[in-house]
């Protein structure tokens, strides 16, 4: 069986929530006495809306209010720093600023020389690993093209043949 510690709030915050539910309830049963003694369910949801609380409307604040709202709020942070710098307590803690890193000229060469040293391992490991391939180029046989004496002349080699024949 398991214990647990009962908190005021909680059981405060239950009780609002159960005393709503009750509330909801009562007003339900209402309107269910009011719908068997005769009268429309319209009538009866405006009773019972005319019954619950309403709220009361917000107040405006003109421009001139809001300004001296402002005022006073400035006034009374102006007097809450000048007391904190009398009292000899920092606003805010003060840390200087480090200077800029500057790189030497030294440090640069140095940087300068370990890549050019590295882009040349790279190009010659490149130039290790991929020779470059001759690649086979595919020979076009092209017909050769006939002047047109002699194709007239192959065109009646076959007619020529049948005469000397006969």
């Amino acid at each position: 069986m398991t214990t647990y510690k009962v908190n005021t709030e909680v059981l405060t915050a239950a009780l609002l929530g159960f005393e709503q539910q009750k509330k909801d309830i009562d007003a339900q049963i209402a309107e269910i006495r009011q719908v068997l003694n005769g009268e429309s369910p319209i009538a009866a949801t405006e009773s019972t809306a005319a019954a619950q609380p309403t709220r009361r409307k917000r107040r405006k604040i003109s421009a001139a209010g809001l300004r001296a709202i402002a005022e006073a709020q400035r006034k009374r942070w102006a007097a809450s720093k000048a007391a904190s710098k009398k009292a000899g307590e920092p606003s805010a803690p003060e840390v200087p600023a480090k200077p800029k890193r500057r790189l030497s000229a030294a440090g640069k060469a140095a940087i300068i020389a370990a890549l050019k040293k590295r882009w040349a391992a790279k190009k010659a490991a490149a130039t290790k690993t991929t020779p470059v391939a001759a690649k086979k180029v595919a020979v076009k046989k092209v017909a050769k093209k006939i002047p047109a004496r002699a194709a007239q002349r192959t065109a009646k080699a076959p007619e020529r043949a049948a005469a000397a024949a006969s």
